[in-house]
This record gives C-alpha cells, sequence and structure tokens, in this order.
C-alpha cells in the first residue's frame, strides 16, 4: 500500500516542480557610471523571458538596475540549464 501511494507522490512532485525550475541563461553587458565600469556576465532568466533578445532585456534590466548598473546589450541566449 505504501509503495503504490509513493511513485504517484513523487510524480507529481517532480511535475510541480518542473515549469518553475525552467531556466534559461544569458550573456550580458552592463555599465555603472561615476567612475565607469563595464561589466560582461550572465544571468539566469525564466524561459518564457528568453524567447527573444527584447524580452531578455525586459526582464534582466530592472534586476540590473536594482543593483546600480545599466544594460547596455544581451549578447547571447544559452538556453536551458
Amino acid at each position: 500500500m505504501t509503495r503504490t501511494l509513493i511513485i504517484p507522490m513523487a510524480l507529481a512532485a517532480a511535475l510541480a516542480a518542473g515549469p518553475a525550475a525552467a531556466k534559461c541563461k544569458v550573456e550580458y553587458k552592463a555599465k555603472q557610471d561615476d567612475p565607469l565600469r563595464l561589466d560582461y556576465g550572465t544571468a539566469d532568466l525564466p524561459d518564457k523571458a528568453c524567447a527573444s533578445k527584447e524580452a531578455a532585456a525586459e526582464a534582466l534590466a530592472p534586476k540590473l538596475k536594482k543593483e546600480g548598473w545599466t544594460l547596455l546589450a544581451i549578447v547571447s541566449i544559452l538556453g536551458s540549464n
């Protein structure tokens, strides 16, 4: 009886966690002013933000702005982790 409950519960947990864990990685260029600092980095974004460079920029720019950086460009979208 216990074994028959464990398998469906594990399957349900895996399905529920799947979409939430979906991510892609982007490479970006950013800057800070006064003094000028440039950064080339990578960031994990939700898959829905990686449909295009424009969508990735819309998702990443506010995150970088909170840290004092200005997004210059999305260099590439690397796909799912």
